[in-house]
């Protein structure tokens, strides 16, 4: 994982393996921390999947057939970030994991026919099982895909001094061991009163997980580096902070200072 010193990290290869695993189970219950099957389906039947743009669904039952489908924000998360994107009144707004392009596409359907998103992912080929669905939306001209890991298309944007504060919404759901040297880079592109939602920041509850419950060593981990994450946020006075139990965990950080 870029920019990560922890010697305990599995290598790529066995991070694939482990989620491919973890989607079988995902695929019967869902991608929700909710602990019933039924209320989470009613959940989506009622108010995601009717609302939901056609081409969405286009990305979201492709990305059902692939293996790490897990790695996909879920409908109910996406239609919260689409509601925020339009509080905000959002014009700009970053990426950093983008998988096959479900909420990339849910964003730009947000943003007004001027809007941009620098939507940065180092798997080109996972973002094109999506492209179809987002050029038949009509979206491709509010996208600005970069094929790279985030570290250092983050710094190149800073580097360029006019995007210091430039933007409205960032949302991260990339690699989770990186998740505060994204902040860092984050907290200074987003304008004050902007926010950065990161996903994954419950980590299948394993971050309250008692020693008996059944979590891999992977999920474990992974806990680790939200609760230090976790801890990070709740300290730190640049942002007001908010932490939803919706899908695997969102916590939102609006600038402040």
């Amino acid at each position: 994982m870029e920019g990560s010193d922890n010697s305990l990290l599995p290598s790529p290869d066995a991070i694939y393996a482990i989620l491919k695993e973890k989607n079988e189970y995902v695929k019967v219950h869902g991608k929700s921390l909710l602990k019933s099957d039924a209320l989470y389906k009613y959940i989506l039947e009622t108010t995601a999947y009717p609302r939901e743009h056609e081409c969405l669904r286009e990305i979201r039952l492709a990305t059902e057939q692939h293996p790490l489908a897990l790695m996909a924000g879920s409908p109910d998360e996406v239609q919260l970030l689409q509601m925020l994107l339009k509080v905000l009144n959002a014009k700009l707004a970053i990426e950093i994991g983008v998988f096959t392009g479900y909420s990339l596409l849910a964003t730009a359907l947000a943003l007004p026919e001027d809007g941009k998103i620098i939507a940065i992912d180092p798997v080109k080929e996972f973002y094109e099982i999506g492209l179809p669905s987002i050029k038949k939306a009509g979206m491709t001209h509010k996208i600005d895909f970069r094929e790279s890991t985030a570290l250092p298309v983050l710094d190149q944007l800073l580097s360029e001094g006019k995007n210091e504060g430039a933007f409205d919404f960032i949302f991260v759901d990339a690699d989770k061991f990186n998740y505060i040297n994204y902040h860092e880079r984050a907290i200074k592109l987003v304008r004050i009163g902007g926010i950065i939602a990161y996903d994954n920041t419950l980590w299948s509850g394993a971050v309250a997980a008692s020693p008996d419950e059944p979590h891999t060593q992977f999920d474990l981990l992974c806990a680790e580096h939200a609760k230090k994450f976790n801890t990070a946020m709740a300290a730190d006075k640049r942002v007001e902070v908010s932490q939803l139990s919706i899908a695997d965990g969102v916590t939102l950080c609006r600038r402040v200072a």
